[in-house]
């Protein structure tokens, strides 16, 4: 043992050890054991200041009260507003991606302006787009100009037909620009050369979108759907801080917080927790067979035009070859 202890492999383990326990203790502590505890506490009727004596153990009722209670349901409800705004994001984005990838005239200001929302704070944007929305503000202002009768427009945040669309513009608008960078990213890392075997092929720029671009970002664009439907799952800034969740805008988190923060309902918005986690493992993995369809033949189309690739570089030698055999005879 101390001989292994003395030797190259024994001294890289326990190098290895040394790094990695400090930071698996921080995740172990502040990380996995009051995950624990949540969990714990989703079983109990409980308030934050009650003696642990005096917890009342409920089992699964908790649970059950999430699927029961209409505003914990209904609040999940909301989410699929922001999943279409999140589908349609990301295909503007992709659409704004795919141009901007290429040399554009002004492109680069159009990046940094789009990207700029990101940067600001959620807190922030939450009191511009209330300020935005209040009637007869910014929006109701701009609209007038454009001949809309100020009496004929909705309340953007009252009515509830259009107030969660209002919110989910909000969140497309701020993160837009997060979602383009990165598919600028990943287009501008595909081989430029890939595109010139598919011009010499004959194949427009729908086709080589389809069949070169679309297969060769498949990870960041799985990446980025998951992300924004996990995001629409846990929505919260915005409706918090333009409408406190009034008028039909509170999402899961909104009541979330409402259930643990002012009815001190501890338990409930532990197993709310849970349920949310559940489903946002349940949603991760549909999205990942999903998309292991969709991209089943990507590996072989890039196969394909990488051998086309190939086959065009062996053409150009041969010709190369064939032209400097001709000036020597």
């Amino acid at each position: 043992m101390i001989a292994w202890a003395k030797s190259r492999k024994g001294q890289q383990f326990f190098t290895i050890v040394g790094f990695m326990i400090i930071p698996l203790t921080l995740l172990l502590i502040f990380t996995y054991f009051p995950f624990a505890e949540m969990v714990k506490f989703s079983f109990y009727k409980m308030k934050y200041t009650t003696p642990v004596d005096r917890r009342i153990f409920v089992g699964w009722q908790n649970y059950l009260d999430v699927f029961r209670r209409k505003d914990c349901f209904g609040a999940l409800k909301l989410s699929l507003y922001y999943m279409v705004g999140a589908i349609l994001q990301l295909f503007l984005a992709l659409f704004l991606a795919t141009i901007l990838s290429f040399k554009i005239k002004g492109g680069n200001l159009f990046k940094g302006l789009m990207f700029f929302p990101y940067l600001i704070n959620g807190i922030a944007i939450g009191f511009i787009f209330k300020f935005f929305y209040t009637r007869g503000f910014v929006f109701d202002t701009v609209l007038t100009w454009c001949g809309f009768d100020l009496n004929h427009l909705p309340y953007w945040l009252k009515d509830q037909a259009v107030n969660n669309w209002a919110l989910v513009g909000t969140s497309v608008w701020r993160y837009l620009g997060q979602n383009m960078v990165l598919f600028i990213g990943a287009i501008m890392s595909v081989d430029a050369g890939m595109y010139e075997a598919a011009e010499l092929d004959g194949a427009n720029k729908f086709q080589i979108f389809r069949y070169i671009i679309l297969p060769s970002i498949k990870t960041i664009v799985t990446l980025n759907v998951i992300l924004s439907i996990t995001g629409s799952l846990s929505a919260f800034e915005q409706p918090f801080v333009i409408t406190s969740g009034a008028n039909g805008t509170g999402t899961y988190f909104v009541i979330m917080n409402k259930i643990a923060h002012t009815s001190q309902k501890v338990g409930l918005a532990s197993a709310m927790a849970v349920v949310l986690l559940l489903i946002i493992f349940a949603c991760t993995i549909l999205q990942k067979l999903f998309f292991k369809y969709i991209f089943r033949n990507a590996d072989a189309e890039d196969e394909s035009y990488a051998a086309k690739k190939e086959r065009r570089k062996q053409e150009k030698e041969r010709v190369k070859a064939a032209r400097a055999e001709g000036k020597k005879v």
